[in-house]
């Protein structure tokens, strides 16, 4: 039998966007014969997967997942898109992007999960090229973000949830100090609808990225200018309409949704009074929505093809 070489493997996988175990098992199948085991990964229905690599997947699920260990608490929330939303209704893909967010438990990146082996002793990368050949969407693990805490906890909230854990929004909160578990956990899922809600953009003011009060800054000025604003009160009117830009902006400065008459900030000193704790901080949270960023092609879609496809 030929020697099945990563060098072959790879290839295989380049010329088919198949995995690398279905790519090395076409090979083991085919004595190491390229052309034969793409034949083969064709018989196996796998091969359809390179062909939908370029459609864009924007719809999908957020999947978060939270654990309690000796040494704290940890959150992960990933997005894992496919094609169409009635995708998220199908168990093999809620399942998998469940699967995906508890090993962003321990692993801290994308590249890092698609490396990771499941329960069925597949990669993730590999598990996603078996999906699309199953489902027949093109599919992508796009983000993962992780939080942890020493003591306190990682809340978690997911907004328009399909089943536990995962829907269309999903949110972690990380609340950092002593407390009352219950009471922390409790506070920190509110503060995670609030940030379902508003989607700020950053913790504190000092974390707002530069770049974001700059370009507010540009679109102020501008519109200052074609309101026909006197030229030397341009820059005390930006600059007043900027600090109430990051405080809309700024988690720990919001209203807080449930009663505006406190911001979050307050809210979590007022929850550390009435715990007793002195340490108590709102120590960092993550967003998800699903399709952010992602630029949908107008037209006939993946839905409409299927739809054309079944008529008749």
């Amino acid at each position: 039998m030929a020697e099945i070489t990563a060098a072959l493997v790879k290839e295989l996988r380049e010329r088919s966007g198949v995995g690398m175990m279905d790519c090395k098992k076409a090979l083991q199948e085919t004595d190491g014969d390229i052309t034969a085991a793409i034949d083969w990964l064709r018989a196996k229905g796998l091969s359809k997967a390179a062909k939908k690599a370029d459609r864009v997947a924007a719809e999908g699920l957020v999947a978060v997942a939270t654990r309690e260990d000796g040494k704290g608490e940890i959150g992960a929330a990933i997005e894992f898109n496919a094609e169409t939303d009635f995708v998220a209704r199908n168990d093999l893909f809620q399942d998998a992007a469940k699967a995906f967010a508890q090993l962003g438990l321990e692993h801290h990146t994308v590249e890092a999960i698609h490396g990771a082996t499941l329960e069925n002793g597949s990669t993730v990368q590999d598990e996603v090229t078996r999906l699309i050949a199953t489902i027949g969407e093109n599919m992508q693990l796009r983000r993962a973000s992780r939080l942890s805490v020493e003591e306190g906890v990682v809340a978690s909230y997911v907004h328009n949830a399909v089943s536990p854990g995962v829907g269309r929004i999903g949110v972690l909160v990380a609340l950092e100090g002593a407390g009352d578990k219950t009471a922390l956990r409790e506070l920190g899922r509110k503060i995670a609808m609030h940030v379902a809600a508003t989607a700020p953009l950053s913790l504190n003011t000092d974390d707002l990225d530069p770049a974001a009060i700059e370009k507010e800054r540009a679109v102020l000025t501008e519109k200052a200018k074609e309101e026909g604003r006197p030229e030397n009160m341009i820059d005390k009117i930006v600059s007043g309409q900027i600090a109430k830009f990051q405080k809309d902006v700024v988690l720990s400065k919001q209203p807080f949704v449930m009663n505006p008459d406190v911001t979050v900030e307050q809210l979590v000193a007022d929850t550390a009074k009435e715990l007793g704790s002195s340490n108590l901080k709102l120590a960092g949270f993550v967003r998800l929505a699903l399709g952010e960023g992602v630029e949908k092609v107008e037209g006939p879609d993946f839905a409409a093809e299927v739809a054309s496809m079944t008529a008749g």
